[in-house]
C-alpha cells in the first residue's frame, strides 16, 4: 500500500513538471499505442495538461507550506514582517525629526 502511495506521489511530481512538449510526446505515444483517434488523443492531451496543471499547483502549495513551516520553526521573520517593522521605523523616525 505504501509504496503504491509513493509511485502515485512520484507520478504526481513527475507530472507536475513536464513541459507542455514533453506532454505532447507521452500523449502522441500513449494514443499511438493505445490506437487512438485523432480527436482521442487531442482530449488525451488536454487532459494530461490539466492534470500536470493541478499537479504543479498542488506541488508549489505543499512546497511553500514546508518552507513557512520550517521558517516558522526556525524563528526566521517572513517579508511581510521585515516590511512591518520598516514601516514602525520610519514613521518613529519621522515624529524624532519633526521634534528636533
Amino acid at each position: 500500500m505504501l509504496e503504491t502511495l509513493k509511485k502515485t506521489l512520484y507520478a504526481g511530481v513527475g507530472l507536475a513538471f513536464l513541459t507542455k512538449d514533453k506532454i505532447e510526446e507521452l500523449t502522441k505515444r500513449v494514443a499511438e499505442e493505445a490506437k487512438l483517434s485523432e480527436s482521442e488523443g487531442k482530449k488525451l492531451f488536454e487532459e494530461f495538461l490539466k492534470k500536470s496543471d493541478e499537479a504543479r499547483q498542488t506541488v508549489e502549495k505543499m512546497v511553500a507550506g514546508a518552507v513557512s513551516s520550517a521558517l516558522g520553526h526556525l524563528d526566521i521573520p517572513k517579508r511581510s514582517d521585515v516590511k512591518a517593522l520598516e514601516e514602525r521605523v520610519k514613521a518613529l523616525e519621522s515624529k524624532v525629526a519633526g521634534r528636533g
